[in-house]
């Protein structure tokens, strides 16, 4: 059975669909731990699963490193197999992602290389382009730029604001981050050769 950790900033709608999947007997990963450099609103998921969380306040800490050093000791505590970036608004010290490295996966709301960064929905509008995506990534020391693990299209249709396409990618989004999660326990997925 994989374990795995998540890591989150916002509401966990990532967190919440892959806390449902792996709710089916079936299904070969469980969630054993959420953290979040915030009081979030997705912390509710774990609570309602009975899931053990931790917060790591982005705000206490002095620099990326310190901060990514004390996420890294509650990881530990855990020992998770993979670590999932959902929605998790924090750049990762290189410390920590040398840690987890590959184990340790994002999503990313386009079709990466495609918008690249904090804003990747609004930037694809911008750009006027017709469609975006959803990927899910292994996480590097860069902005969005470690190997692609999942993607897929997302059109953008006339009239698409900020906040509609990025509700039509979400759904996008989970889907893929749970069929990754799933081939990675597997062994259908291996993330050795995705680097």
């Amino acid at each position: 059975m994989l374990t795995v950790a998540v890591l989150i900033s916002g509401t966990g709608s990532n967190l919440r669909a892959l806390l449902e999947a792996a709710r089916h007997p079936d299904f070969p990963a469980r969630v054993v731990v959420v953290g979040a450099d915030r009081e979030a609103d997705g912390l509710a998921h774990a609570e309602e699963f009975g899931i053990p969380s931790f917060t790591v306040p982005w705000h206490l800490h002095e620099s990326r490193e310190h901060w990514g050093e004390e996420v890294g000791r509650q990881l530990d505590v855990w020992k998770p197999d993979l670590v999932v970036l959902s929605g998790l608004m924090r750049l990762l010290p290189p410390s920590l992602v040398a840690a987890y490295s590959p184990r340790l996966i994002n999503t990313h709301p386009a079709y990466l290389p495609e918008f690249p960064g904090a804003h990747g929905v609004r930037d694809a509008l911008a750009a006027g382009a017709a469609e975006t995506g959803a990927s899910v990534i292994v996480v590097d020391d860069g902005v969005d730029t470690g190997p692609i693990l999942a993607q897929e299209r997302v059109p953008i249709v006339e009239g698409d604001t900020e906040h509609t396409l990025h509700e039509r990618i979400k759904p996008v989004e989970r889907r893929l981050l749970i069929d990754v999660v799933r081939r990675i326990a597997t062994g259908e997925l291996a993330l050795s050769s995705a680097s």
